[in-house]
């Protein structure tokens, strides 16, 4: 574990001001063996300067099973041999999530969610990486800018000169904003952010999507080097195309879940923060980075695959792959631009 240095710890005190936690809330720390400890240790140092109590779970070390390796998901599976743990953080008003692999996509975060917790994720990064992206209030308003404009449209549409060309219908979709912190009953947020994804209803995406070597696998936290050429229809990817090791590697992790729903599309959006480095991956160790800023880098189109609970599928998989140089359209309006956010 690092030594703590200051303005990470006012990093943290920054985004739970903005959660506005009040004392009289109950709060809990929840966290497992593998997740970064000195995370663990600022985020009780935030709490206890700010004056809030709260109560630290530690969840149990659970053993690795066979199968694919699960990195970088927000489909933690920490809660999962706990289901006493579970049904207790429904009495929490906030919950900080630093498990390993973040609760976006467990199967526990609905009814958490129902109960009227909130859950602010502190994702698995170095705290530097935390600090450099701390939230700040304009975020707001630019990522809730860009909710609305996928909630009015009945169309998405992505092109690029790599040969994308992804139609994805809007009709039903849930659309959500995450700019960093949460301070609604319900809701989820994680940190770093400032992004806007929309789950399709079942049914709604189809077409090509294209990744070109410079795009990102951030499952595998992995700058692409070889064309990936993949074809979907009814949400579903249905052939992986492409000669090089990216392409392999990508078949092969997809088969190994051996069901259906590891292939479907997850979410759709893009990236709004302009604070977000693209060549973060390069100067930090895998261990020291989940690629969560990759997912906010402004202007990327983020396409992900594996569990949304808004179609009513779920799955330890998911890819989360943000694209370079696409330009996104709603009903004929641009809001991308080849890889640059349109004002």
């Amino acid at each position: 574990m690092e030594q703590i240095n200051p303005y990470w710890l006012d990093a943290f005190c920054n985004v739970f001001s903005l959660c506005k936690i009040k004392a009289s809330e109950k709060i809990a720390v929840l966290s497992e063996p593998l997740a970064r400890q000195d995370n663990k240790l600022l985020a009780q140092q935030a709490l206890t300067k700010l004056g809030l109590d709260f109560t630290l779970i530690d969840l149990a070390h659970q053993s690795t099973n066979d199968g694919p390796i699960i990195r970088s998901t927000g489909a933690s599976t920490a809660l999962d041999n706990h289901p006493e743990i579970a049904k207790s953080l429904s009495d929490y008003d906030v919950i900080i999530d630093m498990t390993l692999e973040g609760l976006m996509h467990a199967k526990q975060t609905a009814a958490l969610l129902s109960s009227g917790a909130r859950i602010m994720n502190i994702s698995n990064e170095h705290p530097e990486v935390l600090a450099r992206l701390t939230p700040v209030e304009a975020h707001k308003t630019v990522v809730k800018q860009a909710v609305q404009q996928c909630k009015l449209a009945q169309q998405m549409q992505v092109n690029s000169d790599a040969g994308t060309q992804l139609s994805v219908s809007m009709r039903n979709a849930a659309t959500v904003g995450v700019w960093g912190w949460t301070d609604r009953p319900g809701t989820l947020a994680h940190w770093p952010a400032g992004l806007v994804v929309s789950f399709p209803a079942a049914g709604s995406v189809n077409g090509t999507l294209v990744m070109a070597p410079g795009d990102i696998n951030l499952t595998f936290k992995r700058y692409i080097e070889s064309d990936i050429v993949l074809s979907i229809e009814n949400d579903y990817i249905v052939d992986i195309q492409g000669r090089g090791s990216d392409a392999a590697l990508m078949r092969n992790y997809l088969t190994a879940f051996n069901e259906k729903e590891a292939y479907a599309t997850s979410h759709v959006g893009w990236g709004l923060n302009t604070a977000s480095r693209y060549e973060a991956l390069t100067m930090y160790d895998k261990a020291d980075i989940n690629g969560t800023e990759l997912r906010a880098l402004a202007g990327n189109f983020l396409y992900s695959t594996g569990a949304n609970e808004f179609a009513k599928r779920f799955t330890r998989g998911h890819f989360d792959l943000p694209i370079m140089n696409c330009t996104i359209t709603l009903d004929e309006k641009t809001v991308v631009s080849n890889g640059t956010v349109v004002t």
